[in-house]
């Protein structure tokens, strides 16, 4: 096992918080593989790039080590974490559960290695407790530290109704790690609520309060917004390599470094080395080129990967259009010229020149592959160009 020095980089990279840092030395100092704990609740079985960012930081410590502990929360399922939300959230029925469970073991494996992976279900000793065992857990705690949450908080101020079994949902999650004997747990920074109650729940069981590590929420394809698919900003685990690729190739310059940070696993070396070349004078998008092989190989394999690129190249970069995509004609005004704005909004591919300016600014609108930076661009008639924004909105348009 590497010593301290070597592991910390590692685990420091790309977290938001670790609580508390120097008890986590103090546990790395102890030369044995830690429990890694992540808690996961089966309501919605198809993975995003967003989901994989707590799985990418296990399959870090797996590396160095340490056991990883990939926690379906079939039972806490059934109750609904209210993390977040501003109304009661509907509980799952046991088929609905035991159903996206399998499916999110099917998915991990593609990132942990199953030989160093405890799948655990917390129903296995939350079904055992009777209602004196769950009345006694509930009286560790108090209403006024659970109305530090800020979403019972808010609903609370607000006169929003909280159901009483809500409450239970930290309780529980808390309880797992009482159960497994946990060392550190994983959560997004939404969770840090539900993961200090574990710390509190292990020292009232007379166990070493676990470490809290929280990751950040990744961000979508706009570069604002966490990535979701409610919001259809979303790389998912099972796209099809074209598409994948397509999408990780669509991410801002910027967000890119983000993404390298939370999702790759290449050295914090070769990063810098990424960097360092950008700073030189290289394009991002070859750099770019090097993130979306990476993902889509780990998804799929390397040779879809290869295959995906070569696809990218030959729509984007040398305008081979597929002969299926939809093409408009649009007529330019008396110069001539069209500007981009209402390029787009006519060609139905935004709904106002006000969403067109901002697709834009978020780097999101492409022209030929290339990403559209000058919102006062003017297209000439004559021309033939094939855009895009975001990832599925993609035309052919002729002007005259």
């Amino acid at each position: 096992m590497k010593s301290v020095v070597e592991q910390l980089p590692e685990i420091q990279r790309g977290a938001e918080e670790i609580l508390v840092a120097d008890e986590l030395q103090e546990k790395l100092k102890l030369g044995r593989p830690l429990r890694i704990k992540a808690g996961f609740d089966p309501t919605a079985p198809d993975l995003h790039l967003g989901h994989t960012v707590l799985i990418n930081k296990m399959r870090q410590f797996q590396d160095l080590g340490h056991e990883a502990i990939f926690l379906i929360g079939d039972f806490t399922g059934m109750i609904g974490d209210p993390s977040g939300k501003n109304t009661t959230r509907p509980s799952l029925s046991p088929e609905e559960v035991a159903a996206n469970a399998e499916t999110y073991k099917e998915q991990i494996f593609k990132i942990l290695d199953p030989d160093k992976t405890r799948v655990v279900f917390n129903s296995e000793w939350m079904s055992k407790m009777d209602a004196a065992d769950l009345i006694r857990l509930a009286a560790r705690n108090t209403v006024a530290r659970m109305l530090e949450r800020d979403d019972f908080s808010k609903r609370y101020a607000g006169n929003q109704p909280i159901a009483i079994h809500e409450f239970l949902y930290p309780l529980v999650q808390g309880y797992d790690s009482v159960a497994l004997e946990a060392d550190v747990e994983l959560g997004g920074t939404d969770q840090k609520f539900n993961l200090l109650m574990g710390r509190q729940l292990q020292q009232a069981f007379g166990q070493q309060p676990q470490i809290v590590l929280t990751m950040p929420l990744l961000e979508g394809l706009d570069g604002v917004n966490k990535m979701s698919k409610s919001l259809d900003n979303y790389i998912g685990i099972t796209d099809v390599p074209d598409d994948m690729f397509g999408k990780i190739m669509s991410i801002s310059d910027d967000l890119m470094w983000r993404y390298f940070e939370l999702l790759s696993f290449r050295p914090l070396q070769e990063l810098q080395a990424f960097r360092d070349r950008v700073a030189a004078g290289d394009n991002p998008r070859d750099i770019k080129f090097e993130l979306a092989l990476e993902l889509v190989a780990r998804f799929h394999d390397a040779g879809a990967a290869e295959q995906a690129k070569d696809s990218f190249i030959n729509r984007f970069r040398k305008n081979e259009v597929p002969e299926d995509l939809p093409e408009t004609l649009l007529e330019c005004g008396p110069d001539g010229q069209m500007g981009i704005g209402h390029v787009l909004q006519q060609a139905g591919m935004v709904a106002s020149t006000s969403e067109a300016f901002r697709m834009i600014k978020q780097g999101a609108v492409r022209i030929d592959g290339e990403r559209v930076e000058d919102r006062n661009l003017e297209l000439l008639s004559g021309a033939v160009h094939v855009l895009q924004v975001g990832k599925r909105r993609i035309a052919k348009i002729t002007f005259k």
